[in-house]
């Protein structure tokens, strides 16, 4: 069944049209980037060319997808809206609140048990507003969307920031904090600065032990975890087209972690089959008939220099396995080179988990190309060495590998099947052992590998790979294992070599499901009741934030300097945190706690300039809201990076700091900052982050002359009596000043309804 099938005519419909006012605006060939948002414009037909990197413009997304801890506080976000239904078609996807520990079965119901008012007040608040529900145990929010929404051609947002795996069905998909869903769902326009384009040119076929996500390894350590900020990752070349759809969505997914806006790919014969493997055929015949529409210009592709701001070329035919990481997913190594890497480097040589699955690698394809090495295991009398887990994608995906027979060869060679959710993934994770913080190496086919994000032990060294390599880590139970060269000792003492993975794309019988987990809205909600149980401690309705009072703020105490790396998950944890993304109170308890403190190098240990004591950051602010007193964040480069996760902005804002000034910011942090009404504020000199002191006090005198393009001057007051002026920019343009008057974008969009 194709959900929202008249939603995908209409944009269908008006696509020709809408690419043709754009080929006569720009009169140039078109990348299929600027083919899609061109016709996503809130204002119709393209009448003016923007500006890469430059112009914010306002789109239209065809469509909105949450996952279950942001969605809470999208729902009391929206709440506050004045709305009776959702603009836009919007689901809810249960996965992030499901802790692995035991298996599927027990680890799901144990949290239907526990996390049932959430989901209760999700289910309602789905019912009540008009949003499609994935309960509990349905898969992971952006394999669900890839099997039954995600479009060729389309535009859709989504609050985590890993939706981008939808470009692997020819979307420009991107991950948005609460609030940008929030104002789409309301039917406002969603704001975006016109991205900057990076094409990558794939050219060759994968063969061997090389698998999708090899290409997306590859593609982090050449751009870094902040080269591509500001841009769209365009695939295209005859290698792109020989991808599987799914293996497309790995490299899109995992586009993330170097900070792209959104990755795709153009339309072709495997996006077609998935399409039509998934019952969506008539998708995929709306899509062929103006499948020139879908993907970039001939042109464009010919003379790909001419058309994008960076060009990258990847022969597929000699791209070698890489393995990513510890602790960040650019520090990229070809299987070759990494034995001499982990001894040089004094990694942990014995693996202690293999864990394969996640959105970024649970589809048939990744499952049966993985269970291939566990059929070899148990045929050559070999088992796995490493803890081993399989987190399937969706429940298609669980029901028909489990028909299919490839989930019975996992728990042959000693694997656990875990639920279809996020679990390990994001710190939902119950892994014993993990508290005694040992230094120890997992590997996983993942995204991300932040210290401590799997499980909570800073000492854990976290490696990302794909599922194939993944496994046969585990298989061997040591990182200086090469599956392409080296030998393995049986139980009978025979030297065994692992054969190359083989897998298909499709289910020779077909997907199945018994029940996918999906609830429709009511038709009618207005009668209906959002339910949050009074005295709640993970649920709390939300109040409005204060508008500015239109003065200078003076008198600023600095909070924390932060040192190097500060994402989101340092800004607010998630795994046991997760419990409380309803209740802005009591998740504000892990404010920062993970950063560290550039004048003592702690976590969650700075000054409190009331008292002179050292204090837990959270404490520490309360006291200065108590006090009346503001206060400001300071941090290095890339301040923000990794989820979407909006709670991160809305913590500070909830707490009373008034602005966060750093050397740069990760586009969805420093944007979820400005639609929570913050000050997100960039030095002008990066060596100016060494002029602020531990006990400074720090006044903006300048913010009533607040102008788009116009710098703000900060005075610094130092302890010894001495100050000094820096200059700070800011990104902010006319309307994203009016969120910061108004208090919140929010309250700017309550204005509007009630006017």
């Amino acid at each position: 069944m194709v959900q929202d099938l008249e939603m995908i005519k209409k944009a269908y419909k008006q696509l020709p049209e809408r690419i043709k006012a754009a080929r006569k605006i720009l009169n140039k060939p078109l990348t299929l980037t600027e083919k899609i948002l061109y016709s996503h414009l809130f204002t119709g037909a393209a009448r003016e060319e923007f500006a890469r990197g430059k112009s914010y413009v306002d789109f239209a997304p065809d469509r909105v997808a949450m996952q279950d801890a942001t969605a809470q506080m999208v729902l009391l976000q929206f709440m506050l809206a004045g709305r009776a239904k959702t603009a836009v078609p919007s689901t809810i996807h249960c996965d992030h609140l499901i802790q692995a520990k035991l298996g599927a079965a027990k680890d799901l119901e144990t949290a239907k048990d526990i996390n049932k008012e959430v989901y209760d007040f999700m289910a309602s608040g789905a019912n009540k507003y008009g949003i499609g529900f994935w309960k509990p145990g349905a898969g992971i929010i952006h394999q669900v969307v890839l099997e039954n929404y995600a479009f060729p051609g389309g535009l859709m947002i989504g609050t985590d920031s890993h939706t981008v795996n939808a470009g692997g069905l020819g979307m420009i998909a991107v991950g948005v904090g609460g609030a940008d869903a929030v104002d789409v769902m309301a039917g406002m326009p969603w704001e975006l600065k016109f991205p900057k384009l990076i094409g990558v040119k794939l050219t060759g076929k994968l063969s061997g032990w090389t698998a999708s996500k090899d290409v997306i390894l590859k593609v982090a350590g050449l751009l870094t975890v902040k080269g591509g900020t500001g841009h769209i990752l365009e695939y295209f070349g005859p290698g792109a087209q020989s991808l599987s759809c799914t293996g497309k969505g790995t490299i899109c997914n995992m586009g993330a972690e170097i900070g792209a806006t959104t990755s795709t790919f153009g339309y072709d014969e495997k996006m077609a089959q998935y399409l039509r493997g998934t019952s969506r055929a008539e998708v995929a015949d709306m899509a062929d008939g103006i499948a020139e529409h879908l993907t970039g210009d001939p042109e464009v592709y010919a003379n790909p220099e001419k058309y994008f701001d960076q060009v990258i070329e990847i022969d597929l035919s000699t791209l070698e396995p890489h393995i990513n990481g510890p602790f960040t997913p650019d520090l990229a190594t070809p299987i070759s080179k990494f034995a001499d890497a982990v001894r040089e480097n004094g990694w942990p040589e014995k693996l202690e988990v293999g864990l394969i699955g996640s959105c970024t690698n649970s589809s048939y394809e990744d499952i049966t190309r993985a269970a291939s090495l566990a059929k070899q295991a148990v045929d050559k009398k070999l088992k796995a060495k490493s803890e081993f887990t399989i987190t399937p994608g969706s429940e298609m995906v669980r029901y028909t590998t489990e028909r299919d027979g490839y989930l019975d060869i996992f728990e042959e060679m000693g694997g656990v099947v875990l639920a279809n959710a996020c679990g390990p993934c994001i710190g939902q994770w119950e892994r014993h052992g993990a508290d005694k913080q040992e230094k120890n190496s997992i590997i996983t086919s993942f995204n991300r590998n932040f210290a401590k994000r799997n499980d909570g032990n800073p000492n854990t060294h976290s490696f990302v790979a794909s599922p194939e390599i993944t496994t046969a880590m585990a298989i061997a139970g040591n990182l200086t294992f090469n599956p392409l060269t080296d030998t393995l000792i049986n139980e009978d003492g025979q030297k065994v070599k692992l054969d190359e993975p083989m897998g298909i794309e499709f289910p020779v019988k077909g997907f199945a499901v018994e029940d996918a987990g999906y609830q429709a809205p009511a038709s009618d909600g207005s009668k209906l009741e959002v339910i949050i149980p009074d005295e709640s401690q993970r649920l709390q309705r939300l109040q409005p934030f204060e508008p500015w009072d239109g003065k200078n703020i003076s008198g600023m105490k600095l909070l924390i300097k932060a040192k190097g790396k500060c994402t989101t998950d340092h800004i607010s944890m998630a795994g046991p945190w997760l419990r409380f993304r309803g209740h802005i109170d009591n998740i504000s308890d892990n404010l920062l706690t993970g950063a560290v403190n550039f004048f003592n190098a702690k976590t969650n240990s700075v000054k409190n300039q009331l008292t002179g004591s050292y204090d837990a950051v959270p404490k520490v602010q309360r006291a200065y809201k108590a006090a009346n007193v503001p206060s400001i964040v300071v941090g290095d480069e890339n301040y923000g990076e990794g989820s979407s996760r909006e709670h991160a902005a809305m913590e500070p804002r909830f707490l009373g700091v008034r602005a966060v000034l750093v050397k740069s910011f990760a586009r969805i942090h420093e944007t979820n900052l400005k639609k929570q009404g913050m000050l997100a504020l960039t030095f002008a000199n990066p060596a100016d982050y060494d002029k602020i002191k531990e006990d400074d006090t720090i006044d903006i005198i300048d913010l009533t002359e607040f102008a788009p393009d116009k710098p703000l001057t900060l005075v610094l007051k130092h302890s010894d009596g001495s100050g000094e002026e820096i200059k700070v920019n800011h990104s902010y343009n006319k309307n994203q000043i009016g969120w910061f008057k108004a208090g919140s974008a929010l309250n700017m969009i309550r204005a509007q309804n009630k006017a």
